[in-house]
């Protein structure tokens, strides 16, 4: 069949009949399976709200309360935020520029000078110089921030992790949290030291002390107010400023404000200058300045410095190697500081400027002083000899020494055994004693001066006398005995008391009194016999500056040991004294024989234990009542030396006499100042023969005469000349 022209397709019925069973039969198209459709995820129940309206209430209410407290809670975080904010703006605009902050004691110091010229002890609050983190040792500055706050350049101030790790130490200790470890960071403790820019006041403020306890105390007021005062720091200063700020102002012991006087003070050295090991140790004082200073315990202060350089190894400042030299070879005192020489010494020359510029001072004033270490120290060593070798272990007697030029110039002094002090009780300026015998060369000064002779013969027989208002008294010698005639220099010689005590009558107690003052004895002075065996109380000082005035030929003397005073960078002294030397008391010849009497003690009477070979020495014991005070005085050709020994308690010292140990110190301390030098003669006269006794010089009935006069021709020679050295 052929298609049709037009080209459409012709309409064809469906096939009736199905295809032959050989035709192979077309696919069907399976039917599309129906989209699976995605499960719903269950709706969560409906809370069904309780048909109990009273619980209704109560979780109503629990809601109300909920949101409430999220509402205070976040406004007063933004409140606070606010309020801290604005504390912190305004702390920071008071801040002063941080150069102005460096020294902020509200004392000077003091600087004592040797009469070399060399430092030897420190008073008031020390400050080195200014310093800052960029001029220190590079060790220094680790040592600091690995001890105090190894996140001192990561924080703004404030440690949210130090204080949680505070709390924690606090707690595992069984302390309060805020009790023991505070967690302040390195800025935090400056603020502190900065008392909160809060400054000393004097009007408010009963002392120095009263106002630094204040600053430290550690409520939870003082301590947000810390907290703010260090944000606004950071913000203010650059973390090299804080730093140097805290290195400034910080506390180091022994006075020592700084880190520039610390280090002056206990390494003889520059801040700048310190190893590794001198840098763990100073860094180690901030924890307890008291406590671990090294002049304090040097021991202690070296193992507190072990921790220090574990710590800076830990945080990568040093190697193992370095740690280990550093620990092998801990820091060691300067010589300065090591001896702490003088501290008697120096307590007793700041007293001897005006306050406010010693004690009191707000500048930093420098001493220059008489001081001798050498003779410090020889007097030191003796002093430690003797108790360590002839006193009982266990006492406590104590002992006293002083040492000076014949002008009066204070070359050493000992105040007590315990040797390193500052502010303790100075036995050599403090303590008034009974110089017992030893002051009977005043009696024989007087006597001399009014004419009696060295030579001249006096009874050493019973005596008694009537004093009035106590009744007859009787003086007996040491011995118990009587020993007839004697000379005045066998009575001094042998310190017979009965011939002093009739020397005194004689002369006058009243004269005796007037030479004993005028030399200086400044102590009240007994009106009866008895000032003849040394009954009045005097200090050590002003015995020995009352025999340097014998030695220097018979003029009174003052003891001094401060020769300038002036400020530190200042050339020009605000005040001093170039000796000591006073009045006329005695004529030369008159302190010639006494001198000359006094030798004789030392070479065959009391003191002979004083003898130095080699060296001519006048001196006198001293042995009061009960030996409740033992005294050697005495001096060479060029130094005058007194040695006290007894109990503070006034205790009787058992078998010690001012011959015995006393001697034995004076002898030790003066042979070794005495090494190496020329010794100089006594200034004293050297008859050809000693005197004696002759028979036709004496009568019993006299009482005790001169040869060639009595009494009333001594008498008139010494008010002659009285007359004339007055009007000399």
């Amino acid at each position: 069949m052929t298609a049709p022209k037009d080209g459409k397709r012709k309409l064809v019925a469906e096939r009736r009949y199905p295809a032959s069973q050989n035709a192979k039969p077309k696919p069907t198209k399976k039917p599309p399976k129906p989209a699976k459709k995605k499960a719903k995820k269950p709706r969560k129940p409906t809370r069904k709200q309780s048909s109990n309206p009273i619980a209704r209430l109560v979780t109503g209410l629990f809601r109300w309360i909920l949101r409430l407290m999220w509402l205070i809670v976040s406004r007063g975080a933004i409140a606070l935020g606010l309020v801290v904010g604005l504390a912190v703006f305004y702390i920071y605009t008071t801040l002063p520029p941080y150069s102005d902050l460096l020294d902020g004691r509200a004392r000077g110091s003091v600087t004592l000078l040797d009469r070399d010229g060399s430092v030897f002890a420190w008073r008031g609050e020390q400050f080195g110089g200014q310093i800052t983190a960029d001029t220190v040792s590079e060790h220094l500055k680790n040592a600091i921030v690995a001890t105090e706050d190894k996140r001192f350049y990561r924080h703004l101030g404030v440690s949210p992790r130090g204080i949680a790790s505070a709390i924690k130490i606090n707690l595992s200790e069984g302390r309060g949290p805020l009790s023991g470890h505070g967690g302040s960071t390195l800025t935090q403790q400056t603020a502190k030291l900065l008392c909160l820019g809060v400054p000393y006041d004097p009007q408010k403020w009963e002392n120095q002390t009263a106002y630094e306890a204040d600053c430290r105390q550690g409520t939870m007021a003082r301590k947000l107010k810390e907290m703010v005062y260090a944000i606004a720091m950071e913000a203010r200063y650059s973390k090299s400023e804080i730093l140097s700020i805290y290195m400034n102002r910080a506390y180091l012991g022994a006075g020592a404000n700084g880190f520039e006087a610390a280090a002056q003070r206990y390494f003889g050295k520059s801040a700048a200058e310190v190893n590794i090991a001198e840098s763990a140790m100073l860094a180690g004082l901030l924890t307890a300045p008291t406590r671990f200073a090294p002049t304090s315990n040097l021991t202690r202060s070296q193992e507190r410095a072990g921790i220090v350089l574990l710590l800076m190894n830990q945080q990568g400042y040093i190697t193992d190697a370095e740690r280990a030299y550093a620990k092998a070879n801990p820091a060691e005192l300067s010589e300065t500081a090591e001896k702490q020489a003088g501290g008697y010494f120096a307590d007793w020359v700041m007293g001897a400027g005006p306050d406010f510029l010693t004690r009191d001072t707000t500048e930093d004033v420098v001493i220059e002083t008489t001081f001798d270490q050498s003779i410090q120290q020889a007097a030191e060593d003796a002093l430690v000899w003797v108790f360590e070798n002839k006193v009982r272990e266990g006492s406590e007697a104590q002992a006293a020494i002083v040492v000076m030029s014949a002008d009066g110039a204070v070359r050493a002094m000992v105040g007590g055994r315990k040797l390193k002090v500052s502010g303790a009780f100075n036995r050599a300026t403090q303590a008034k004693r009974q110089p017992g015998s030893s002051f009977k060369p005043f009696v024989y000064a007087t006597a001399l001066d009014m004419g009696w002779s060295y030579d001249d013969t006096i009874m050493d027989e019973p005596l008694t006398i009537d004093i009035p208002g106590s009744g007859p008294w009787s003086p007996q010698n040491y011995d118990r005995k009587f020993h007839g005639p004697v000379t005045l220099t066998d009575a001094l010689k042998h310190s017979y008391n009965i011939p002093a005590v009739k020397l005194a009558t004689e002369a006058g107690l009243e004269n005796v009194r007037t030479v004993a003052s005028m030399f200086g004895i400044e102590s009240d002075l007994a009106q009866g016999p008895a000032l003849a065996l040394g009954a009045s109380e005097t200090t050590l000082i002003e015995m020995t500056g009352a025999y340097a005035g014998i030695l220097n030929g018979g003029s009174s003397v003052t003891p001094y040991g401060l020769r300038s005073l002036r400020l530190k960078g200042d050339a020009t002294p605000l005040m001093g004294q170039d000796g000591g030397m006073g009045e006329r008391v005695i004529t030369p010849d008159s302190a010639q024989q006494l001198i000359y009497m006094m030798y004789n003690a030392v070479q065959s009477g009391t003191g002979a234990r004083a003898q130095i070979p080699g060296v001519e020495v006048a001196g006198k014991t001293g042995t009061t009542q009960a030996a409740r005070d033992a005294w050697f005085m005495g001096f060479t050709g060029d130094y005058v030396a007194g040695v006290w020994m007894g109990y503070d308690d006034n205790s009787p010292l058992s078998g010690v006499t001012g011959g015995g140990l006393p001697a034995e110190i004076w002898q030790m301390t003066m042979a070794k100042v005495h090494e190496g030098l020329e010794p100089t003669p006594l200034p004293m006269i050297r008859p050809s023969s000693p005197p004696t006794v002759q028979d036709n010089t004496f009568t019993s009935n006299n009482g005790g005469r001169r040869r060639s006069g009595d009494k009333a021709d001594n008498v008139l020679r010494g008010l002659l000349r009285s007359i004339l050295r007055n009007r000399d």
